[in-house]
């Protein structure tokens, strides 16, 4: 039996392209709720702070670092990183950020537990894929005298594959945590509360898009091996 790889080649042709487009509409819709003030006036950081306290977390700084949409928490030094463009903005794309971010510190303190177990992948993944692209490469030259070295690099590319998987209920478990007390709290007016909302789905789907990219990468590996096994 043969295996075409042309289908799964064009999922994955296609999933950049959505990747690409998500993107864009992502820093358009960060642009246009970035025009609009908040009625409550508070900035990123103070967000930030507010709900860091109200959830009784004091062991964690915020800290403004450079770029746009580089965002993060980082669990290793208990650190809320916004970007300069959302720690002193006050607009609705701010507190969605800043809110979001603030939901894995939320994650990181009640040891939820799909954060922990993508954070004890990190480890993993750093060390995986620093040599996983030339063991894939190696493996498609290699094809006709050993299908080892392609086996082997599927196997570390599903581990890549795993975590963008697990990435997905992290995101929109701090999105949920987010919008949840940005409303309660009433950072935001219900408009507000609609773009922020908005700015964090589009967000999300960047990731989803990223989960699909990789599993059709992974079956049009999988593809070519079953291909070359068959060959033989």
């Amino acid at each position: 039996m043969y295996y075409n790889a042309s289908p799964i080649y064009f999922v994955v042709i296609l999933a950049m392209l959505a990747s690409w487009l998500i993107q864009w509409r992502l820093k358009s819709k960060f642009q246009q709720y970035s025009q609009l003030g908040l009625q409550s006036g508070l900035s990123g950081r103070q967000i930030a702070e507010l709900m860091l306290a109200d959830h009784g977390i004091t062991d964690v700084r915020v800290i403004s670092v450079e770029g746009r949409l580089t965002d993060h928490y980082n669990p290793a030094d208990k650190t809320v990183n916004l970007s300069e463009n959302v720690y002193e903005a006050r607009n609705a794309a701010a507190a969605a950020v800043a809110a979001h971010e603030c939901g894995h510190a939320v994650q990181h303190a009640t040891a939820y537990s799909m954060l922990q177990f993508r954070s004890a992948m990190v480890p993993m993944l750093s060390s995986v894929s620093t040599f996983m692209p030339w063991i894939l490469m190696a493996g498609v030259f290699m094809l006709r005298t050993s299908l080892i070295p392609l086996g082997v690099g599927i196997a570390l590319f599903s581990i890549t594959t795993l975590f963008s998987f697990v990435t997905l209920p992290v995101e929109f478990d701090a999105s949920r945590r987010a919008l949840a007390w940005i409303d309660k709290r009433g950072i935001v007016t219900p408009q507000e509360h609609a773009m922020a909302k908005d700015a964090l789905w589009w967000a999300a789907m960047t990731y989803v898009v990223a989960a699909i990219s990789s599993l059709a990468t992974l079956l049009y590996y999988v593809s070519i091996f079953l291909g070359g096994r068959d060959r033989r």
